[in-house]
């Protein structure tokens, strides 16, 4: 496993959801993902909630490999930053422990700056110090 530093890794992740454009987003993507990658979302409790009373006991979203990353990048860059006029930042609490590295973060309020939401990001790399699996949980 290449030397990561663990704080710069979640501040590169987070600022892949504000690049505007297309072109650099997916430059990004390439970078920082592992090219069978895969990015899992514990869906916010409504959605849970929803699931549940249609008899789903279990609910994740998942996006697997840069094409399918690229997209969900893209479409919360649409929902929440140009709709919505949000930006993310890590937390100042990354941590590593082999490969796996953990951190807060937060949706921010770009007129504001007040924090309007956030998660907790676990990560997985590869050997290459790229994102192997990642798994997100929107309010913890």
């Amino acid at each position: 496993m290449i030397e990561i530093d663990a704080q710069h890794l979640a501040d590169r992740y987070m600022a892949q959801w504000v690049v505007p454009d297309a072109v650099e987003r997916r430059r990004v993507v390439e970078r920082l993902w592992a090219e069978d990658a895969t990015h899992i979302l514990q869906p916010p409790a409504d959605i849970r909630e929803t699931a549940a009373a249609l008899g789903f006991d279990h609910t994740t979203l998942e996006a697997q490999g840069h094409d399918a990353i690229e997209t969900r990048v893209a479409r919360t860059h649409e929902r929440f930053v140009e709709k919505r006029g949000l930006t993310f930042r890590a937390r100042a609490d990354a941590v590593r422990l082999h490969g796996v590295v953990t951190f807060g973060w937060e949706a921010v309020s770009a007129a504001t700056g007040d924090v309007v939401g956030g998660g907790l990001e676990f990560r997985v790399l590869d050997t290459d110090g790229r994102i192997k699996a990642d798994y997100m949980f929107p309010g913890a």
